[in-house]
């Protein structure tokens, strides 16, 4: 295959619109970053724009990162019909037009860990996956992009009123491999993409419409469940002799974690975990009776802390519980109260995409359903939402006694089901939440022992918590399977066939 060796942190080309770019497998790379509103002119290294917590991550792993083969999505966006944005604009104010659109992209793209390497006046190129590998490059590309479409939509109500004009974008997605060569100090990367990865990438922002976001094949295979897309067909590309299967992202799915999306695809059998099992079992029995518990399950990635939870919490083993789900994600520490905030979407059951009328009504309808007396707890719980507040006594607050009350009327909501129902509360991982969320948990937990509520959370060793000297708390390190339930897994997934017995010879 052959592949193309990029620069990130070099000249950054400038162009007036994207079609005057005609991007190949080897594209120049390069960086722009504003000094003063002008992004699209100024020339630093990458250290100057990159988030300071993404830096520390590279230059952290660089070593491991060098040499090392990578598998990759690639993004591309650019201002569609910026020559015509651009028309009798002098410089400065045309940097006043782009500059907030590639601000939004950047900061979509920074937002889920990302990097931006090439500024093109116009337009972005971003690595998912590189330098900083992750296992889920795809979707977190997907979101980006998703991410950046809306922020843009925001801005661009705005222009249009002021300007006449309607700042559009569009984003094509690939995945593919790149071979990360070296990591400067200044964060400078110079890599190979392998065959095509850049170029569909960059052909998929071409075709796609002002507005939307165009993948490949090779990236909606890595994303179902997590998104959702509309095939578009085969479609001929400049630059290739075969028709490539183009596909439409059109917003989130419904699965937000992994364990969901692997259930739906089909889950290996279960097997072992018995002293687990019980555990919990006798936690939940507890609970049930009034006297609430915490489990903390700890242990390393991939060792099963999920499954387990997601078999525990099955309904026919927890017949008349409520059941409410959320979890902290790598990329979301920056933003306060995110599994706050998807805690309240499954229990009130709103989609993330729900019109404000709809999640109004939801939050109002089954908050008065189950206590009329929880009404002067509406306004915080809508404000999580982002749905206005007109209510004049919440208007009239500061933000830390917004911030006390939003939390403290979760905390009422949830005491307050666990009366009529048992409620289960699961936590997945714990090691990754942000601030704001801990000291919503800790809060929470305070309140348990006289509470019909089970929370179940799960960590990594290096989570350090308060909870260690609470009665109702309990502590379930999870290792992985002993030998014979590892036998009686591959059993179950490959057969008894007397080919597979191991060789005797010597």
């Amino acid at each position: 295959m052959r592949s193309a060796a990029l620069r990130w942190g070099g000249p950054a080309p400038i162009a007036a619109d994207s079609s005057s770019r005609r991007p190949s497998s080897a594209p120049s790379a390069g960086i722009a970053w504003p000094e003063a509103g002008a992004l699209s002119h100024a020339r630093v290294s990458p250290d100057a724009y990159t988030p300071k917590h993404l830096a520390e991550k590279i230059l952290t792993s660089k070593r491991a990162l060098e040499g090392e083969r990578k598998r990759v999505t690639v993004l591309f966006a650019d201002l569609r019909g910026s020559l015509e944005l651009m028309a009798d604009r002098d410089p400065e104010e045309a940097g006043k037009v782009l500059d907030p659109v590639l601000t939004r992209m950047m900061e979509a793209v920074h937002f889920y860990e990302g990097t931006v390497n090439q500024v093109m006046g116009d337009g972005i190129m971003a690595l998912f996956g590189a330098p900083l590998a992750h296992e889920d490059h795809a979707v977190r590309a997907c979101y980006a992009a998703l991410r950046m479409q809306e922020s843009v939509k925001g801005y661009a109500e705005g222009f249009r009123r002021l300007h006449g004009l309607e700042p559009q974008i569009r984003v094509g997605l690939n995945s593919g491999e790149v071979v990360v060569r070296a990591i400067g100090s200044d964060l400078k990367m110079d890599y190979s993409a392998v065959g095509q990865t850049t170029h569909l990438a960059a052909r998929m922002e071409q075709m796609a419409e002002p507005g939307s976001i165009f993948a490949t094949a090779d990236t909606i295979g890595l994303v179902k469940g997590y998104i959702e897309a509309v095939s578009l067909g085969r479609r001929s590309v400049r630059g290739l002799q075969t028709e490539v299967d183009v596909y439409a992202v059109t917003g989130t799915g419904a699965a937000r974690w992994p364990m969901e999306v692997a259930a739906a695809r089909g889950l290996t059998s279960f097997v072992g975990r018995e002293d687990e099992l019980a555990q919990l079992a006798s936690a939940m029995q507890s609970a049930a009776g009034g006297r609430g518990q915490v489990v903390g399950v700890v242990g390393e990635p991939g060792v099963g802390k999920s499954r387990l939870f997601h078999e525990f919490t099955r309904a026919e083993r927890m017949p008349g519980w409520r059941i409410v789900k959320t979890g902290a994600f790598a990329y979301g520490k920056s933003t306060a109260y995110r599994p706050v905030i998807d805690l309240l979407r499954a229990y009130f059951n709103i989609y993330d995409r729900a019109e404000q009328q709809e999640v109004r009504e939801k939050v109002v309808g089954q908050v008065l359903t189950l206590d009329k007396e929880l009404a002067v707890a509406v306004p915080a719980l809508l404000s999580l939402f982002d749905v206005p507040v007109e209510d004049p006594q919440w208007q009239s607050l500061n933000p830390r006694q917004r911030r006390e009350q939003t939390m403290t009327a979760v905390r009422h909501l949830l005491l307050r089901e666990s009366q009529v129902q048992p409620l289960c509360v699961v936590f997945e991982d714990l090691h990754w939440i942000d601030s704001e969320t801990q000291a919503f948990l800790d809060n929470l937990i305070q309140d348990l022992p006289a509470a019909r509520v089970l929370l179940l959370v799960n960590y990594r060793q290096e989570y350090r918590h308060g909870w260690a000297n609470k009665s109702y708390y309990t502590q379930l390190g999870v290792l992985p399977l002993p030998p014979e339930n590892a036998e009686e897994l591959l059993r179950l997934m490959v057969g008894d066939d007397s080919q597979l017995a191991p060789s005797s010879c010597c």
